[in-house]
């Protein structure tokens, strides 16, 4: 069994930085793709940041130029570091990714979430 543990959400006044964190644990091949998901309240959740295993980024439009994604591949952990915060990026972040595996094969998971909340 995987498991994706963020890390890294608070209260933090507009225009501030936060960094989150989203740590791999348990039996694995391999980790490709790696994306954060927002969700607002009465929202849908909505895709921040991506980043294959090759380090290739793509971005919301929403947060090009603040959001930075990235990752370690030696600690099975990837980044999302956020500066300029704005208000509306209030929500819920979860960290997912695609993991192969040799019990299960290529499998989705999805982490617990971290609530980041940007007060104005």
């Amino acid at each position: 069994q995987v498991q994706l543990v963020e890390s890294g959400g608070g209260l933090v006044q507009a225009g501030g930085s936060l960094r989150l964190s989203c740590a791999a644990s348990g039996t694995f091949f391999s980790i490709n793709s790696m994306g954060w998901y927002r969700q607002s309240p009465g929202k849908q959740r909505e895709l921040v940041a991506h980043i294959t295993s090759g380090g290739l980024t793509t971005y919301a439009d929403s947060v090009k130029g603040r959001f930075t994604i990235s990752r370690d591949n030696a600690k099975n952990t990837m980044y999302l570091q956020m500066n300029s915060l704005k208000p509306e990026d209030t929500a819920v972040y979860y960290c997912n990714a695609d993991v192969r595996s040799f019990a299960r094969g290529d499998v989705n998971y999805w982490g617990k979430g971290t609530l980041v909340t940007v007060s104005s």
